[in-house]
């Protein structure tokens, strides 16, 4: 008997519809085990807007050819301090500013 091989697909689908007509212990010797996470959440940040400034968000991210999240964050990372550059400002005794 020939021993089915693994499915190499990125296709949910395809994996879904392999899945359903093979068993994993058919696998044992060619599965490896996984102990860090495969997927890591990105956490995320509630930020408070009236309509009309997220209606703005939302016409000046159409405009641009992206999502609204993804204008706001390119506006917080274009704002943020360089790595290490708030350590820096700390060391010199300035104030941050909230």
């Amino acid at each position: 008997m020939n021993k089915p091989k693994l499915s190499v697909t990125d296709s949910i689908r395809e994996l879904a519809e392999f899945w359903d007509t093979h068993d994993s212990t058919d696998f044992d010797d060619e599965l490896v085990e996984i102990t860090e996470p495969v997927f890591v959440r990105s956490s995320a940040i509630k930020v408070p807007l009236k309509a009309r400034e997220a209606k703005a968000v939302e016409k000046l991210a159409k405009a641009k050819g992206v999502s609204p999240g993804e204008l706001v964050r390119d506006w917080v990372l274009k704002n943020l301090p360089a790595p290490g550059a708030a350590k820096r400002t700390a060391k010199r005794g300035a104030r941050s500013v909230p």
